[in-house]
C-alpha cells in the first residue's frame, strides 16, 4: 500500500481527501498535517472519519516525509510555494491544489492575486492537472497543480468547442456551494446570512479567471456567485459563435470514453455530481441569437478538489486512474 502525506488535512478538502483516500485501493493517507490542529485526533476535525482513522492524530509539517510515496497539498494560497522547494528536491510525487503553480508565469500570478511570485524558477516544472485535457503530460510529471473548481467546470464546457467560438466573445455566470469558502468562517459564509439567498461576488476581478484565460483564450468575462448549498458548482458559459454547429455533438465526441465526463442533453444539477468525481456536461446552439450556450456541473470538492487530485495522483503513480473516485453522485 503505497502511503500519503496530505498538509492541510483539517480543512474541507483535507477531509474529502482523507475520506476518498480511506476507500483507495492502493493509497493510505499515513501523514495527516494541520499545524492549526496540531496533537488533535483526525476525528475531532472530521468526526465522520472516526470509522476509518481510529487514534490518527494531525501532525505538524517539519519536513520529514520518510516513508511518503505522494503528498497532496491543500493549503491557503501563497503556502505551497515556502515548501515547493523541497518537495521538489525530495523526488516524491507531488498534486497542488493551491494557485501558487497554475498559472504559466509570474507576471499573470502577481496581476490576479496581488503578491509577487517567491519561487517563480518552479513554474514550469509543474503540470496543469486536468486529466481530460493534459494527461499524457500528467502520467510522466513529477508536480501537479490541480486547478480550481470554477475553472475546472468552464474549462471542460468550453474547451471543446473553441474552434467554433468568437475569440474573446465568452461569459462565465456561476455558482458555488458555501463549501467553496473554506472552513474558516467568514461574515460572508455565515448560515444566516447564506440561507435563502442567491449572491454574485468578485466582479470583474475573480481570481479563477487566469486559469480559464490560460486555457481558453484572453477576454474572459467571469462572473461567480455563492448558493445556499453545502457542495457544488454549476457553470453556464456562452459565447458568440462563428457558425452553426451542434456543441452537443462535439462533447460528446471529445469526452467518449472519458470515465467521469457524461455529456447529455438534460441540462444538469449538481446533485448529480455530489461526493463524486463526475462532472455533467451539456450545450446548446441557439440559431436565433448566434450563440452557444454550454453548462457544467461538478461537486467543487470532488472534481472541483480532492477527486481531482486524486484522480492526478493515480496517473502519476502508473495506478487506474478512476481507483477510489465514484462516477455517480450521491441522489437524492
Amino acid at each position: 500500500m503505497l502511503q500519503a502525506a496530505i498538509l492541510g488535512a483539517s480543512g474541507y478538502v483535507g477531509a474529502e481527501l482523507l475520506r476518498l483516500l480511506a476507500g483507495h485501493p492502493a493509497v493510505r493517507a499515513s501523514r495527516p498535517f494541520a499545524r492549526s490542529r496540531a496533537g488533535e485526533p483526525v476525528a475531532a476535525a472530521h468526526p465522520q472519519l472516526a470509522g476509518d482513522y481510529p487514534g490518527a492524530a494531525f501532525e505538524t509539517f517539519d519536513g520529514n516525509l520518510t516513508g511518503v510515496d505522494i503528498i497532496f497539498a491543500a493549503l491557503p494560497h501563497g503556502e505551497s510555494q515556502k515548501l515547493a522547494p523541497a518537495i521538489l528536491a525530495s523526488g516524491i510525487p507531488f498534486v497542488d491544489l493551491g494557485a501558487d503553480f497554475r498559472l504559466n508565469d509570474a507576471a499573470t500570478y502577481e496581476q490576479w492575486y496581488g503578491d509577487a511570485h517567491q519561487e517563480p524558477e518552479f513554474l514550469g516544472q509543474f503540470t496543469y492537472g486536468l486529466p481530460e485535457l493534459h494527461r499524457k503530460a500528467i502520467r510522466a510529471s513529477k508536480a501537479v497543480a490541480a486547478p480550481g473548481c470554477y475553472p475546472t467546470a468552464t474549462i471542460l464546457a468550453l474547451k471543446p468547442l473553441l474552434p467554433f467560438l468568437e475569440a474573446g466573445s465568452i461569459i462565465v455566470d456561476a455558482a458555488s456551494g458555501v463549501t467553496g469558502a473554506g472552513r474558516v468562517p467568514k461574515e460572508g459564509t455565515h448560515f444566516s446570512t447564506v440561507s435563502e439567498s442567491f449572491s454574485a461576488y468578485g466582479l470583474l476581478n475573480h481570481r479563477h479567471t487566469a486559469e480559464m484565460e490560460m486555457e481558453l483564450g484572453d477576454g474572459i468575462l467571469f462572473t461567480p456567485h455563492l448558493a445556499p448549498m453545502n457542495r457544488g458548482i454549476l457553470a453556464t458559459c456562452y459565447a458568440t459563435a462563428t457558425q452553426a454547429f451542434d456543441p452537443l455533438a462535439v462533447l460528446h465526441e471529445a469526452y467518449a470514453g472519458e470515465p467521469f465526463v457524461t455529456v447529455s442533453e438534460e441540462p444538469p444539477a449538481t446533485k448529480w455530481t455530489l461526493g463524486s468525481n463526475a462532472a455533467r456536461l451539456t450545450a446548446r446552439y441557439d440559431q436565433r441569437t448566434g450563440r452557444v450556450i454550454a453548462i457544467a456541473a461538478i461537486d467543487n470538492l470532488g472534481k472541483g478538489a480532492a477527486g481531482q487530485m486524486i484522480q492526478c495522483a493515480n496517473l502519476m503513480l502508473g495506478l487506474d486512474e478512476t481507483a477510489g473516485l465514484a462516477r455517480s453522485g450521491v441522489c437524492p
